[in-house]
């Protein structure tokens, strides 16, 4: 079977990259002027050749938006089930050579921080773990997802890869949506972060949404680590890897995400340093390449920076995150896998969306739509 690994072994980072910074502005003018655009479009429009244009960019991303979603933000929050994790990542506070304390949430507890979430007023949880096989695993899933679909409407969940049977187990048993994120599509680099465990296999974590589109699961989540290497090579790449999702399992949502690294318990400084500009740069060439593509600001982002981007082509935001499990309602003052930014609740958060002129969305109705057809 041909999974994304026969089209990613067709380029090379190094060409990418050159031809990323050899675009002119007439070769960025030229994307601008199209009304369907292409991935060498993408490449031209992360370029630095195409900073001088971002306000043009940035109004075309708000029309293209708004006819396409609406003036709407979808509300979610992460629930850190599991800080246990079998990989040495230097960028993750959850790290396996981290010597904090441990902690996967029992049933009880997983009750307390829903009760918390939902008070909060959400209904789409995102849940997270450490990559830890023989504690956190479907079994595991499973049996959570079962007690928390009886109080949330959507479950997305952002865990270690999966088989393809793994997957269409989560599928059926009413998760909606998977992320999984390459961390850096710089293959030659990618060992020097991931030093220990699974997620050292390069190949095995690139071919995963591949596994995931086969199990049928309605959405798929990508992005990079935006700091480990050049933010803008690892996009294109990024990108590419959406463009042959979306052709080949056609019937699944895409949505993309934009972590910066953050500070976390032992974890190295970012190596390329990107700018909130480069950052409006870069959704905005998200969304004038692609306008289906569902787009997703995180609370590691600062406070001014969200409530600028709301109008620009954000679809999606979390609030009042908490990345330690038991963070809401057990033991607040657990390990964070990261620090976040934006600390503000998800009230706080709802009313700038208003004050924006945009509507909150806490539920997606498209999901029981989805189950009556």
């Amino acid at each position: 079977m041909k999974t994304f690994k026969w089209v990613f072994d067709q380029y090379n980072w190094d060409a990418v990259q050159k031809k990323i910074y050899q675009t002119s502005a007439q070769d960025v003018e030229r994307s601008l002027g199209k009304t369907k655009r292409n991935l060498d479009d993408f490449l031209n429009l992360i370029s630095p050749a195409a900073q001088s244009y971002l306000e043009q960019m940035a109004q075309e991303c708000h029309e293209i938006t708004k006819k396409r979603f609406g003036k709407t933000i979808q509300m979610y929050a992460p629930l850190y089930l599991s800080n246990e994790c079998q990989n040495i990542c230097t960028y993750c506070g959850f790290s396996l050579d981290n010597k904090i304390k441990r902690k996967t949430l029992s049933e009880a507890e997983i009750e307390l921080e829903l009760a918390a979430l939902k008070t909060a007023g959400f209904d789409h949880i995102l849940l997270v773990t450490g990559e830890a096989n023989y504690t956190v695993n479907i079994q595991y899933f499973l049996k959570a997802i079962s007690q928390i679909k009886n109080t949330f409407s959507l479950i997305s969940v952002e865990v270690q890869p999966l088989s393809t049977e793994e997957y269409e187990q989560l599928h059926q048993a009413g998760v909606y949506s998977v992320l999984v994120y390459q961390e850096t599509y710089h293959q030659q680099v990618y060992k020097k972060y991931h030093t220990k465990g699974k997620k050292s296999n390069f190949d095995f974590r690139l071919e995963t949404p591949d596994r995931i589109g086969t199990a049928g699961i309605h959405k798929i989540g990508l992005g990079v680590l935006l700091g480990l290497e050049d933010w803008r090579t690892d996009s294109f790449f990024n990108a590419l890897h959406l463009d042959y999702l979306q052709k080949e399992y056609w019937q699944t949502k895409y949505a993309v995400s934009f972590p910066r690294l953050r500070p976390a318990e032992g974890i190295i400084e970012p190596n390329f340093i990107m700018d909130d500009k480069d950052l409006t740069q870069l959704i905005c060439a998200y969304r004038l390449w692609n306008e289906d593509l569902e787009i997703s600001i995180s609370t590691r982002e600062n406070e001014k920076f969200r409530n600028n981007i709301i109008p620009i082509g954000v679809t999606s935001m979390s609030a009042g995150s908490k990345t330690n499990p038991g963070g809401y309602a057990v033991d607040p003052q657990s390990l964070e896998q990261f620090e976040i930014s934006d600390e503000r609740s998800a009230q706080e958060i709802a009313k700038i969306i208003t004050q924006k002129g945009y509507e909150p969305v806490w539920k997606d109705w498209t999901k029981s739509f989805f189950q009556q057809i």
